[in-house]
């Protein structure tokens, strides 16, 4: 049974009514086994083009603000949401801000990779804003210079800036070095540092086999970039043969 939210009721509340209107549970006991590091139960269970639609459909409400300040949110479903009104922020500077907010709350690797900020793909204008976040984000750490306790969705959200935003016409060697110079057991960083060497051997393929060949990254990210470079329709046959006699 759909719910109803109540005239007056706040924007949070809304947003909550409208995730269970949209709830598949089907998709939630699905979604709820890929995301191992959140509770089963904050997991409302919508799909990805709801999520998109109620996130397009509550960002200019009068009360979103309330909601983008009110953190950490109860449901991952939220979270979700969160991360597509932000994506869609067109101001550079209030996107950055709301970003740098709520990347302390951000508890899963899907939370993480749906936060793509449109805005941060204008590198010609915001070149140098942005890369000063994203070091800082690479070593834990926001804007203000507090080290996030808990650092590994902000770890990872840096280097997936890096590869997402700076692998074309901004590339830059000095970025390689920055992602090969993060050292971490946690699981979604270290998978975070192979996809994106995956992804520079893809568009920066001799800036980056050094890399490779010389052994810079830790044996497991070496080992699992490989792999994935090796699955890219980008890499050539001659490349792949290659890159499966550096494997550690």
């Amino acid at each position: 049974m759909k719910r109803t939210p109540a005239k007056g009721f706040s924007v949070e509340s809304r947003i909550q009514e409208a995730l269970f209107n949209a709830q598949d549970l089907k998709f939630k006991a699905f979604h709820s086994r890929l995301i191992p590091t959140i509770p089963a139960d904050t997991v409302i269970g919508v799909r990805t083009p709801e999520l998109r639609r109620i996130a397009k459909e509550f960002c200019s409400d009068s009360g979103i603000e309330k909601f983008l300040d009110k953190l950490p949110h109860k449901y991952y479903d939220e979270n979700q949401v969160h991360s597509f009104i932000l994506s869609g922020i067109k101001d550079f500077d209030e996107c950055i801000a709301q970003v740098e907010k709520f990347l302390p709350c951000v508890d899963n690797w899907a939370t993480c990779d749906q936060l793509r900020p449109k805005v941060f793909g204008n590198t010609t204008e915001h070149r140098e804003k942005l890369l000063k976040s994203v070091k800082l984000w690479i070593r834990g750490r926001l804007a203000s210079g507090e080290q996030v306790e808990d650092d590994t969705y902000v770890v990872r959200f840096g280097i997936e800036m890096l590869m997402t935003y700076f692998l074309d016409r901004d590339f830059d060697l000095v970025f390689l070095r920055w992602v090969a110079a993060v050292h971490r057991e946690d699981y979604y960083v270290k998978m975070m540092v192979a996809w994106y060497f995956a992804t520079a051997l893809a568009k920066q393929y001799d800036a980056t086999i050094p890399y490779i060949q010389e052994h810079k990254l830790e044996p497991w990210a070496h080992n699992k970039a490989i792999q994935k470079a090796i699955e890219s329709y980008r890499i050539t046959p001659e490349q792949k043969a290659y890159l499966k006699t550096l494997k550690v």
